[in-house]
């Protein structure tokens, strides 16, 4: 770890924190919620010591990075655009570009924009979400979930993080990292947070070293600028209005957990197996679905996810 290198860029006019390793062909990594570039560190190293030049930044909104205040500055155009910025500013022209959960999809959008920018994708966790004309990303989930659903109840600003501030910043962490299964992860209104409980033994990948560094970060920033990701969502359905039916043509490898949350999403199976993923993603080569893996699949599953990346990159 003491071999990973830190660097704050500026790029579309705030200051992104990145973390980097390694020489040779560059891989992009993007993180998701509630989550840092850390939450990479084993891949990392792992595909640094086979040749690879590591790429992690904390996205806009978390860790070291700035944090706008305004969800409408969270779009994915916005977080996109911190991308190519960022690229740019390290003079390269094209990444292999690796993505979990919001970071899977920022990097699916990232590769329908500029797909002149990545030589080939890795995606964990969250498909393709092509945008429905017809119904918002939150009214859709509203419909299906309910008022409780998790991206329900983040979207009034203040609201989760006055909740959240109820408890300490590591309880907080150990219920959001165990609360991606098979069950929707619901708030209750009239309880709230505290309704969610911590399990008694935590999984083995989620160590005490790794929630005290996200902890202390969180502590620092708060969660708003990760929070403020699903509260652009329907900003951003409208700001994808031109790429309605447009095609993800980059090479593509997938991979979820069968017990991720995401993966029973509603139509989400059914979207990957009847053949619509593939139509949406025409260069979609692999699609791997993980038994007895939740949503954390790339520090659950440390040695296996790096694998997959080597093994699907190596080729391009």
């Amino acid at each position: 770890m003491e071999k990973i290198e830190h660097s704050v860029i500026t790029t579309n006019g705030i200051n992104i924190h990145v973390a980097f390793i390694g020489s040779g062909p560059a891989i992009l990594f993007l993180h998701g919620f509630p989550e840092l570039w850390y939450s990479w560190r084993h891949q990392m190293l792992a595909l640094s010591a086979l040749g690879f030049r590591c790429i992690a930044p904390d996205l806009r909104g978390y860790g070291d990075s700035d944090a706008p205040l305004s969800p409408a500055s969270y779009s994915v155009h916005h977080v996109v655009g911190d991308l190519v910025g960022l690229l740019e500013q390290l003079g390269l022209d094209q990444v292999f570009l690796v993505g979990h959960d919001w970071g899977a999809f920022m990097a699916w959008y990232f590769a329908l924009f500029r797909p002149d920018k990545v030589k080939a994708l890795v995606n964990l966790g969250v498909a393709f979400m092509p945008r429905n004309p017809v119904t918002k990303f939150v009214d859709g989930l509203r419909a299906f979930y309910g008022d409780d659903f998790y991206i329900c109840r983040f979207q009034e600003p203040g609201e989760i993080e006055k909740d959240f501030a109820s408890e300490d910043t590591t309880t907080v962490l150990n219920k959001l990292y165990t609360s991606f299964g098979l069950t929707p992860l619901r708030i209750p209104k009239d309880v709230g947070f505290k309704a969610i409980k911590v399990p008694d033994t935590l999984p083995s990948w989620l160590s005490e070293e790794y929630i005290d560094y996200c902890a202390s970060k969180f502590d620092q920033k708060g969660f708003t600028g990760g929070l403020n990701y699903y509260r652009a969502l329907d900003i951003t359905w409208e700001l994808i209005t031109p790429w309605t039916g447009a095609q993800v043509k980059v090479p593509t490898k997938f991979i979820v957990g069968d017990e991720d949350s995401t993966y029973h999403w509603p139509g989400v199976k059914q979207y990957i197996e009847s053949g619509g993923f593939k139509k949406d993603v025409p260069a979609l080569q692999e699609v791997v679905i993980i038994e007895g893996a939740a949503h954390f699949i790339n520090q659950a599953k440390p040695e296996e996810i790096s694998a997959h990346i080597y093994d699907f990159i190596k080729k391009f």
